[in-house]
């Protein structure tokens, strides 16, 4: 009796044997069809507090933009979901446990009448075809990736809009000033056409003419302090601040516009580089590993089941009844090819045909973005250096020439004031296109594909 006792644990020992050894087989990594691991995507957000306020550098604009814009979170946060999906895709199905009870007579439900009867313990495991979950765990690194890809795309048109608006609200706050001094200035005007007028020197028209451009200034100062905050309140949205959360920047920054490079050179950067590419290139690799996985898919998964069977009672001879193992393997079998596996196969290479044709698309579109941010800079640029070196000294000279002359009466009111309006829009207009040149910077970087560090 103890002798079959111990066949019967030795029984039990090799069904374990033969359901755990290839449990741990395959519990192991599988390797992508090239070889590699994928690793894990991890898109987390190095920011760990705000920038203080008080007056906002761009630097600090960014930094903070990074830190709090939720757009650019919810990339983020998509980005570190996705990347939990690979070893998900690459893991086999759970194995089934299988409880019951097996060839229970119905008279008397007992255990030990009938040799047949067993109490049973069994567990299944499905096996892909080889192959099959690497290639889904390469789908979903690649799918992982281009979430990645995303996330540093959204970071860089988040800083390309941060810049595009602090470089409006500084343009704006200099015109402010221009216009400003100009009032005074067009106060003192007024108040020397109204003295020269009472005691005989001048004429009523130059008076109501200087306080007609004196209100003209107050209507641009009311224009432009709307304009203001309309663009402040856009800020303090990429910012992640209260709408009406008020911005201060620096009164002065460096002027200097560094040259931009080829275009050719800038081409060549950013089709290595940029983001948006990038996650295109890794969709047409995903897109290629689907197409490998529905060929497979004309291959069979496997299944083995493993069953052990306890019976209780007496054989005729008086011995104990001997347990039962088993072990079954099976497959299914891929009969309906032609409706099911062949059209997923027509599916998967059209879908690899028009992520190839995506990619394209884009190589064009960031080509074209570039050939138009690079005129808009060195348009930009020219003027920004036209207005600086050129017409702004030389209004400035035409304006204390024609001040000096008014003086003495050779120089007619008129004159003076169109020459003096003239000068302000130079100097609102040196600092309109500064502000065009840096913004058309960004936005080229940005289309480029480089990523500064404002952490």
């Amino acid at each position: 009796m103890s002798v079959l006792r111990n066949s019967s644990r030795c029984g039990i020992l090799i069904l374990i044997f033969f359901v755990s050894a290839p449990l741990a087989l395959a519990a192991q990594p599988e390797s992508t069809p090239d070889g590699a691991t994928e690793p894990a995507v991890s898109a987390t957000n190095p920011c760990t507090a705000q920038v203080p306020g008080g007056v906002l550098t761009l630097d600090a604009a960014i930094a903070e933009a990074i830190c709090a814009n939720p757009g650019l979170a919810r990339f983020q946060a998509r980005a570190q979901a996705m990347g939990e999906v690979p070893s998900q895709a690459g893991a086999l199905p759970d194995p089934r446990l299988t409880l019951g009870a097996l060839n229970v007579p119905v008279d008397t439900y007992s255990f030990d009448q009938e040799p047949m009867t067993q109490k049973l313990v069994g567990i299944s495991q499905e096996f892909p075809f080889f192959g099959k979950r690497g290639l889904k765990e390469k789908t979903a690194a690649r799918e992982a990736d281009v979430a990645t890809q995303d996330v540093r795309e959204a970071r860089l048109r988040l800083i390309r809009d941060v810049k595009s608006t602090w470089w409006n609200v500084f343009y704006l706050d200099r015109s402010l000033e221009i216009v400003q001094r100009n009032r005074e200035l067009l106060r003192q005007f007024v108040s020397i056409a109204e003295t020269k007028y009472k005691v005989g020197r001048g004429l009523q028209q130059d008076v109501l003419l200087a306080q007609l451009e004196l209100s003209k200034l107050m209507e641009m100062q009311i224009r432009l302090r709307g304009t203001r905050r309309g663009q402040e309140t856009s800020f303090n949205a990429l910012l992640n601040r209260p709408a009406d959360a008020a911005i201060t920047l620096p009164s002065s920054v460096p002027e200097v516009l560094p040259p931009s490079g080829s275009e050719a050179e800038l081409v060549r950067e950013a089709l290595e580089s940029r983001p948006m590419l990038l996650a295109r290139r890794s969709e047409l690799e995903a897109a290629r590993a689907r197409l490998d996985l529905a060929r497979k898919d004309y291959a069979p998964n496997f299944t083995v089941n493993a069953t052990y069977g306890f019976r209780d009672g007496k054989n005729t001879n008086g011995t104990d009844r001997a347990d039962f193992a088993s072990l079954l393997f099976s497959l299914n079998l891929p009969l309906y090819a032609g409706a099911k596996q062949s059209k997923a196969v027509a599916q998967r290479a059209n879908e690899l045909t028009e992520r190839e044709f995506a990619l394209q698309d884009s190589e064009q579109q960031v080509k074209t973005e570039i050939s138009r941010r690079l005129t808009d800079y060195e348009r930009a640029r020219e003027q920004t250096d036209l207005f600086k070196s050129g017409i702004i000294p030389q209004a400035s000279q035409t304006v204390a020439s024609m001040q000096a002359g008014y003086q003495v009466n050779k120089v007619d009111f008129l004159n003076l004031i169109r020459t003096q309006i003239t000068l302000y829009n130079y100097e609102i207009q040196y600092w309109q296109t500064l502000s065009e040149a840096n913004q058309a910077q960004a936005a080229l970087t940005a289309a480029v594909g480089k990523e500064p560090t404002h952490e």
